[in-house]
């Protein structure tokens, strides 16, 4: 008689084998490190700076990165300070990284000073007397809903915030940590801590928690940004973080798919050679 029982067959999805290919890294140094980022970095900076400056190219950015000059870039030297902030706030954290030191309210208002410094307009700096690294002193808000705390309670916020990323349980688990992230992200950006440079910091500071707590990070690409919008409303109106963490993972593989397709391939052709034995001496 036949066998009618039919086997499952479980297949790892696009995210766990992401997080398998994070793993297999083995990173142990901030070389290491550097090693692995070495295409994200560029396509980080340069997607999360063009979200909010259309003047902001790829190429810019990525002679930036590599060559610290450029020679094709036409747009504002704001910009381009703009890009070379994103790759010494990059530089600044990797170390920090690595010795995985903790979130804290002197880290990111260090990370905003190097990542704004000369970038503030002279309606905020000169007149409002804002500055880089330090937090908004107006009222600024952000979105159609007008979200930001007051002035005078940024720092009670954050701090609250941090105090609750960090009694979050489970965070070996690689769910719970995006979790905690998406929500850090959600809450960062409705707190509005910053005169200007939120949105940047915001992500900067997301993928520094990942990466501590051992996930690969990802980025928020600047061709689904209304897709990305519309989930921090969707916070905003009712607090539910499930459209902006599904949107996060879709990014993590979209970040990952490319070099995931070549580890899988590089792995397939190392399987696959046939072993050859040295000859005996």
């Amino acid at each position: 008689m036949p066998n009618t029982k039919t086997e499952r067959v479980f297949t790892l999805t696009d995210y766990e084998k992401t997080l398998e290919m994070w793993e297999s890294y083995d990173i142990k140094t901030v070389t290491d490190l550097d090693l692995r980022l070495n295409s994200f970095r560029v396509q980080f900076a340069y997607n999360s700076a063009k979200i909010e400056n259309p003047e902001v190219t790829y190429n810019a950015t990525r002679e930036v990165f590599e060559d610290k000059s450029v020679k094709t870039f036409k747009g504002s030297p704001e910009t381009l300070t703009e890009i070379s902030n994103q790759r010494k706030c990059y530089a600044f954290l990797l170390p920090k990284i690595m010795s995985k030191e903790p979130m804290t309210l002197n880290l990111i208002k260090e990370a905003h000073e190097i990542t704004t410094m000369g970038t503030y307009d002279d309606r905020r700096f000169f007149e409002l007397g804002e500055r880089p690294g330090e937090f908004k002193k107006s009222d600024f808000v952000v979105g159609r809903n007008d979200v930001g705390s007051l002035p005078e309670e940024v720092e009670a916020d954050l701090t609250e915030l941090l105090e609750e990323i960090a009694d979050v349980k489970n965070l070996s688990v690689p769910k719970k940590v995006m979790k905690a992230a998406t929500y850090f992200h959600l809450k960062f950006e409705t707190i509005h801590p910053f005169a200007d440079g939120n949105g940047r910091v915001g992500r900067t500071m997301m993928n520094y928690f990942l990466m501590v707590h051992s996930h690969p990070p990802l980025i928020v690409y600047d061709e689904d940004r209304e897709e990305y919008y519309k989930a921090l409303e969707h916070f905003d109106k009712g607090e539910d973080i499930e459209p902006l963490f599904d949107f996060f993972t879709q990014q993590l593989n979209k970040t990952w798919a490319k070099t995931l397709e070549r580890h899988n391939k590089r792995n397939s052709h190392l399987s696959n050679t046939p072993f050859t034995p040295k000859p005996l001496q």
